[in-house]
């Protein structure tokens, strides 16, 4: 910015400019969660005398989150009816043959899907699907998973309630006095962005997309290679008789953990930190080989002996109970900055964690003592129930298909018919769609679709918080006068461009802005900037923020970029540089047509 004009600023202007520079720094570096950064520019704008406390928190009551709290619900009472069961079953086909045609598959079907159903719980719901099909294929999932993501992007921006971020920028745009945007407004736009998108993602998959291997690169595998389960038993003489798990050296100094405890014919399953152990009981441990030695020399634990043929063998049983499975940290997860030790992760879940992959990376030792992050990919071995329990849990995402997790198939049609009704009634102006989102969430729960529990579990806390928060941006961007002294810099330099250009200019500038900070952060701050610059081009203010949308939204190029990237970054063993290489071409691709997309459709 000119000096001499930052000097001319308000001291309202300069403190909304330091907490601008503040608030990217932290959502740039992740020092504090997107939604804490948010509610902290939220208290430092109302401490400052910079905005009302009405003004700051606008947007926690606007529409535009109202209807995205909606939205959630109702995608939650699509899947959990089974109302998107046709699109699992033909994505997961064996008539599905090649990856290629798995891409085309996903950017024909997901994209158009995602364009009406938030593409967070598209992408939850179709991992497993998805996965399966490579297990059964022997394709590497690196080959399919990034383009499953990339599709939900790209059809995102068909619609209004395609995505969060679309509804903030309609909000923002309207406060501005810009107008909001229908439910159809960039639609043809998004219909070119989706087309070409789609085949430029073909077009490159076989080049560009690596292969991190299948069966070799299995957490299970790798874990089974250097991991045992085995039961032994305590003989008389071990220091663990008369101790409790807790109290002993047994889990603090080695990598052990004790699945269930046997106590002649009695069974105990975690928690087990605070039992009395004695003289005979058997443990079902998970330990490496190594270990199990050093017990055993130790006279810690002796193997136990193998039961008579015939005997009431309650061992067997447990094993035949326990399940392995791989879960997914999603985006926004509430385990995410935490230990499994500081989450007492087993007590919680009843389930123990056997290894922990991030990225390429798989970690086995120390586990306990292993800050979580999201986008990690969790093996995890327990019983039947506690697997299918964690399916109700929006802190993890289990990457498998379990039977019966579909419990309530019989409302399908009645699902589908709500969010039909949803989409069609604000389309001919019969209803607000605020109304028809929130009149469709509550005949989910009226109708059984969707239970009261699951309603509240479906709400993406962070995202509420995120959104909400975000609101003040713009106002205190716009009041203060620092958005048109921001965009009188550009001016300067964009003053003499090609109107294309110009728009190509803020689109890469917006793409790239996304690439490093929330997008939603990115919308609430550029829009006003960017209408700001329209005005002194003399072009239509909601050309340029059409441009700040599609450009916020069309983050090819880093696995923090979108949180559907990270989603499929762990379960694809990807790099980092993996997403790169994949959506430069695109991104590229993106920055040319999408001005000239918004050129012909405002007729510039």
């Amino acid at each position: 910015m000119d000096p001499l004009l930052l000097a001319a600023l308000k001291p309202a202007a300069l403190i909304t400019l330091v907490t601008l520079a503040g608030s990217i720094v932290l959502f740039v570096t992740g020092w504090l969660a997107p939604e804490v950064t948010g509610l902290l520019v939220v208290g430092v704008l109302m401490a400052t005398g910079v905005l009302k406390p009405s003004e700051a928190l606008e947007g926690f009551g606007s529409p535009a989150l109202i209807t995205v709290l909606g939205l959630f619900a109702l995608s939650a009472g699509l899947f959990r009816s089974g109302g998107l069961d046709r699109l699992r079953g033909m994505i997961g086909s064996d008539a599905v043959r090649t990856p290629k045609r798995m891409i085309v598959l996903l950017t024909t079907l997901v994209a158009p899907v995602s364009a009406f159903v938030p593409n967070t719980p598209i992408v939850a719901s179709l991992l497993p699907v998805v996965e399966g099909w490579c297990r059964r294929r022997r394709i590497s999932p690196s080959k399919v998973l990034l383009p499953l993501s990339f599709a939900t992007v790209l059809g995102g921006t068909l619609t209004l309630i395609g995505s969060s971020v679309n509804l903030l920028a309609s909000e923002v745009s309207s406060k501005l006095g810009y107008g909001a945007f229908d439910l159809f407004s960039f639609t043809p736009i998004g219909i070119g962005v989706w087309l070409v998108g789609s085949l430029v993602m073909v077009l490159l998959s076989d080049r560009f997309l690596p292969d991190r291997g299948s069966d070799d690169a299995d957490l299970s595998r790798s874990f089974s290679n250097s991991g045992y389960l085995t039961e032994v038993m305590i003989p008389a003489g071990s220091e663990l008789v008369g101790q409790s798990l807790h109290g002993t050296r047994l889990q603090r100094r080695f990598d052990v953990d004790v699945l269930e405890l046997h106590r002649n014919e009695e069974r105990f399953t975690p928690p087990l930190a605070d039992r009395i152990l004695q003289k005979g009981d058997r443990l079902m441990l998970r330990c490496t080989r190594d270990d199990l030695l050093r017990l055993q020399q130790d006279h810690t634990v002796v193997l136990a002996p193998v039961p008579e043929s015939g005997a009431n063998d309650l061992a067997s049983q447990t094993v035949a109970n326990l399940r392995m499975v791989e879960v997914l940290l999603p985006a926004g997860s509430t385990l995410a900055g935490d230990s499994l030790r500081d989450l007492r992760f087993r007590q919680r879940y009843n389930v123990t964690v056997l290894a922990l992959r991030r990225g390429n990376a798989v970690l086995r030792e120390r586990l306990g003592r292993a800050t979580l992050k999201e986008g990690d990919v969790l093996l995890l071995q327990g019983p039947q129930d506690a697997i299918r329990g964690l399916q109700a849990s929006n802190d993890l995402l289990v990457l498998e298909q379990i039977e019966d997790d579909l419990p309530t198939v019989s409302r399908k049609g009645i699902a589908m018919l709500i969010a039909v009704l949803v989409i069609v009634l604000p389309s001919f102006k019969l209803l607000p769609l605020v109304a028809a989102v929130l009149l469709g969430t509550v005949a989910m729960v009226a109708t059984g679709c969707l239970r009261s529990g699951e309603l509240l579990r479906s709400i993406r806390l962070d995202v509420i918080l995120l959104l909400g928060s975000l609101g003040s941006f713009s106002i205190a961007l716009e009041k203060t006068g620092l958005a048109e002294a921001m965009a009188r810099s550009l001016l300067s330099g964009l003053q003499h461009w090609p109107i294309y250009w110009a728009l190509a200019a803020v689109f890469l500038f917006t793409t790239l802005l996304t690439e490093v900070m929330s997008n939603a952060a990115t919308v609430a701050m550029v829009i006003p900037i960017a209408a700001q610059v329209a005005i002194g081009l003399g072009m239509p203010p909601m050309a340029f923020i059409f441009t700040v949308l599609f450009g916020a939204s069309q983050s090819f190029l880093s696995p923090v970029g979108y949180q559907t990237n990270l989603m499929v970054f762990g379960p694809g063993r990807y790099r980092f540089l993996d997403v790169a290489r994949y959506g430069f071409p695109l991104t590229v691709v993106m920055t040319l047509l999408v001005p000239w997309l918004v050129c012909r459709q405002f007729s510039l």
